[in-house]
């Protein structure tokens, strides 16, 4: 695949202030029969599944029991606000009641929607693999302060959105406050300069969101599966209910 191909979903017109998030109209999650319950899991002497952090094969990053009975995948952009909602409102809560009990792992496949995602995933996996979750779920807390600064000069965006590809991730990285924002957070302006000049990896993280959006037919973000099977439902009102009949309470 060339590069200027491989990179196309990152390079996808953005309309500042909207998120280019999926909408999640059908809360439905399958109507396979409740699981029995199922005991919580120590983590090992001295260790909390909380802190347990791992890259996977897949692209992904995940979070907790790598033995977890209960598997839960999401496919979020950092750019998309139905994803900084439940990252507010359901992440905490998925954390410290149904991780940590090492029942349920959590594994986040970084999507790209739009321009703005390519430099957010490549400053957001800078660093180790244990950054990179904990590193996320600020970035969309913060994200709101992404798009104030962008809507300050529009037209600068464009511009910068036109760039030669090994200038622009880190033009919009700059003119976002991305930038400001990772290296407050441990990765060093030259570390995050670096990240985001790496080409080689842009390439594989577009062809990897080509391949999930094909393979597992994500059209838009937040997208769970759980167990292996794609939900409908994009809250956290409407997932803790499918966690607990898989078993989860």
């Amino acid at each position: 695949m060339k590069f200027a191909r491989a990179l196309l979903l990152a390079t996808l017109p953005l309309t500042l202030g909207l998120a280019a998030c999926g909408d999640k109209t059908d809360a439905a999650g399958g109507e396979a029969a409740s699981a029995e319950p199922i005991a919580k899991i120590a983590a090992p002497a001295g260790k909390s599944w909380t802190e347990t952090f791992a890259a996977t094969p897949e692209g992904g990053y995940v979070m907790g029991n790598p033995d977890a009975p209960i598997k839960l995948i999401e496919y979020g952009a950092l750019s998309c606000s139905h994803c900084a909602e439940f990252s507010e409102k359901g992440f905490p809560k998925l954390r410290d009641d149904y991780i940590a009990s090492g029942r349920v792992s959590y594994e986040l496949r970084l999507f790209l929607l739009n321009a703005l995602d390519m430099p957010a995933v490549l400053l957001a996996s800078c660093g180790s693999p244990e950054a990179t979750i904990p590193l996320s779920e600020q970035f969309w807390g913060w994200q709101k302060n992404m798009f104030a600064n962008l809507q300050k000069d529009e037209a600068a965006f464009q511009r910068v959105s036109t760039l030669p590809v090994d200038q622009r991730f880190a033009g919009i990285a700059q003119l976002s406050g991305m930038s400001e924002f990772f290296a407050s957070r441990g990765i060093a302006a030259a570390q995050g300069s670096a990240c985001l000049a790496d080409t080689a990896k842009a390439t594989k993280l577009a062809a990897t969101t080509e391949q999930w959006s094909k393979e597992y037919d994500i059209t838009g973000t937040p997208t769970f599966f759980l167990n292996g099977n794609k939900t409908t439902v994009g809250t956290w009102a409407e997932l803790e209910p499918l966690l607990q009949k898989a078993g989860a309470r």
